[in-house]
């Protein structure tokens, strides 16, 4: 490692998948990790294998739809470690077994539910996140770089994954990056988003278990021959949250294995 984040302080939510891919690789390039999700044991096995493997990390649990409960899992942050200097917002859900799914089949709830599960955290936790940031004085690269999590589905639909709902929160979280980006670049703070395509995550294995979705996933996605590894997202996270991007901000990187410019195989 390269040591890229000695000195940072960052935040990610969520405690498997991406998240935890991008805390183990943000603590081996020096960083101090603060974990944060609505699960304690996930969080603390998490940060407990960092610590083992060397790296600094510890953890709040909470439920990110609570803006109080987020604003005390911030504040915790910066009570173990001063500042946030960066934020990767991982945490959010499928609303599947919530009802969403294509709009003439889709419930109402569904719709609320991947609103609410996506959406929503990724509001309370920016919203607390850049409160910090605006109070901290400027290190390498500006006081504080934020990164939300969106999905290739926003802009690149598939017949598939046709969960309407959840497409559409996605959308929002693109939205509110571009506007939060604009709005706090004088600020020195900066705000891009992630846009994966199909990932190995505990939450992709219905599709790891469907043998059309994994065919799929090795045509649509061609640089990756199949479904990405939650790594690839903790390679660019460390990135975006880094000094050597310090002159991005306000875009939604399709991390998407060739996904977005592939035809959609027969």
């Amino acid at each position: 490692m390269s040591d890229r984040l000695t000195g940072h302080v960052c935040l990610i939510t969520g405690a498997t998948g991406m998240a935890a891919a991008a805390a183990t690789r943000c603590a081996a390039e020096g960083a101090g990790v603060f974990i944060v999700s609505m699960e304690p044991e996930e969080c603390r096995v998490l940060a407990e294998r960092i610590r083992q493997e060397g790296g600094t990390a510890a953890w709040s649990a909470a439920d990110l739809r609570d803006e109080v409960a987020t604003n005390a899992a911030v504040a915790a942050c910066v009570e173990r470690f001063g500042r946030v200097d960066g934020l990767f917002a991982v945490a959010g859900a499928s609303a599947r077994t919530h009802g969403d799914g294509p709009i003439d089949q889709a419930t109402l709830d569904g719709f609320a539910a991947a609103y609410e599960l996506n959406a929503v955290p990724a509001f309370t936790v920016a919203a607390a996140a850049i409160r910090q940031m605006l109070h901290q004085d400027p290190a390498a690269g500006g006081r504080g770089a934020i990164i939300l999590m969106s999905s290739v589905l926003a802009s690149s639909p598939a017949q598939l994954f046709a969960t309407h709902g959840y497409a559409t929160a996605k959308g929002a979280i693109e939205a509110l990056t571009v506007t939060m980006a604009a709005r706090y670049a004088a600020d020195l703070i900066r705000v891009n988003a992630v846009a994966p395509g199909l990932v190995a995550t505990p939450m992709s294995q219905r599709a790891q278990d469907d043998p059309a979705s994994v065919a799929y996933a090795a045509r649509k996605q061609p640089l990756a021959q199949g479904l990405l590894p939650a790594e690839a997202a903790a390679d660019l996270a460390v990135f975006l949250l880094s000094p050597e991007s310090r002159y991005i901000t306000g875009q939604v990187i399709a991390l998407d294995g060739g996904w977005s410019v592939t035809e959609a195989p027969a």
